[in-house]
C-alpha cells in the first residue's frame, strides 16, 4: 500500500485515483500502519506528502481520513474553539454524540496534542446554562440502565421546569438530560408525551433559545437515535444553498466505520431518499467520488 501510494505521488502529476481508491477502502487502523511502512520504505512522513499532491476539499478529506479518531476529534474541537469566534455546531455535534469512553480519550489526546484542557477552552469560549450543559457532557459520566422508578418523576419535573411554569428552570433540562443514559430517557420522552401532549423537542424549543436550544435538542436526538441524528445534520449539510462541506467531511469521516450503514438507513426512512445519491448530486470530482465511497452504497 505505501509503495502505490509513493507511485501515485511521485513524477509528473499526481494519480488522484489510485490515491482515493486505495485509503477508502481501507480502515482507520490500516491507515496508521501504511503512515508507519511510508516513513519506514521512503523516509517520509505520508501525511505531509499528501498535503503537497493534492488541494482543496480533496485534500481535506484525505488528510482527515489519515487522523486517528480521537485525535481528529480533538483537531475539530481545537479549531472550533481557537478560530475567531466559536464554531458551536462542531462543539455540540461532538460532545452530545460521542460515548463516554469516546469523550475520555478526546480529552486525553486533546491535552496531549494541543497543550491545554479541553474543559478550561470550552469555559473560556462560552457562557451560561449552554456552558454549564457542555461542561457536563464533557465530564462523559452518563448514568447506565434505567432507574424505572424515577422515569415518571424526572417526566414530571421537566413538565414542572418548563411548560408548567412562567419561565424556565434551565438548570432542570440541564441536569436529567445531561446525565441519565439514552435508554433511561428514551422511556423518560414516552412518559413526557403522556403529560404534556407534545414531544419534549416541541417544549425544549418553546422554554429556550440559542445556543442551549440547539445542544439540548442534539441530546434528546442522540438519546432517541444518533443515527438519526447524523441523518438529519447530513440532510442540513446538502441541502441548504451551497453544500457545508465541513460538516459533511467531519460526518462522513467520524462515522464511516462508526454508524455509516445505520445513518444511510435511517435517512432513507426519514427522507424517503437515498443518501448516497444527494452525496452525489452536491460534491464532484475526487472529493465527490472519495464521499460516495464512504458512504458505501446506494440505498
Amino acid at each position: 500500500d505505501a509503495d502505490i501510494l509513493r507511485k501515485a505521488m511521485k513524477g509528473l502529476g499526481t494519480d488522484e485515483d489510485a490515491i482515493l481508491m486505495l485509503l477508502t477502502a481501507r480502515n482507520n487502523e490500516q491507515r496508521q500502519e501504511i503512515k508507519a511502512a511510508y516513513k519506514k520504505a521512503h523516509g517520509k512522513d505520508l501525511v505531509k506528502e499528501l498535503k503537497s499532491e493534492l488541494g482543496g476539499k480533496f485534500e481535506d478529506l484525505v488528510v482527515a481520513l489519515m487522523s486517528p479518531p480521537h485525535v481528529y476529534d480533538a483537531y475539530e474541537l481545537h479549531k472550533a474553539i481557537k478560530g475567531a469566534g466559536t464554531d458551536d455546531k462542531v462543539l455540540i455535534e461532538i460532545l452530545a454524540s460521542r460515548t463516554p469512553d469516546q469523550i475520555k480519550e478526546i480529552i486525553k489526546t486533546y491535552k496531549k496534542e494541543h497543550g491545554s484542557k479541553l474543559e478550561k477552552d470550552i469555559m473560556g469560549d462560552t457562557s451560561g446554562h449552554y456552558q454549564r450543559l457542555l461542561i457536563i457532557l464533557l465530564q462523559g459520566e452518563r448514568e447506565e440502565g434505567v432507574d424505572e422508578s424515577r422515569v415518571d418523576k424526572d417526566a414530571k419535573e421537566l413538565y414542572a421546569a418548563g411548560a408548567e411554569k412562567f419561565g424556565t428552570d434551565e438548570d432542570k433540562f440541564i441536569n436529567i438530560l445531561g446525565n441519565r443514559s439514552h435508554e433511561h430517557l428514551k422511556k423518560v420522552f414516552d412518559a413526557y408525551k403522556k403529560i404534556a401532549g407534545n414531544d419534549i423537542e416541541e417544549s425544549i424549543c418553546g422554554e429556550c433559545t440559542g445556543n442551549l436550544e440547539v445542544a439540548l435538542l442534539a441530546v434528546v436526538k442522540c438519546a432517541k437515535s444518533v443515527p438519526g441524528y447524523f441523518a438529519e445534520c447530513l440532510r442540513e449539510s446538502t441541502r441548504r444553498a451551497g453544500t457545508d462541506d465541513e460538516t459533511l467531511i467531519r460526518i462522513m469521516v467520524s462515522r464511516s466505520e462508526e454508524d455509516m450503514l445505520d445513518i444511510r438507513a435511517s435517512y432513507k426512512k426519514m427522507y424517503g431518499e437515498s443518501l448516497y445519491r444527494n452525496i452525489q448530486e452536491d460534491t464532484d470530482g475526487d472529493y465527490g467520488k472519495a464521499l460516495l465511497y464512504l458512504c458505501g452504497g446506494d440505498d
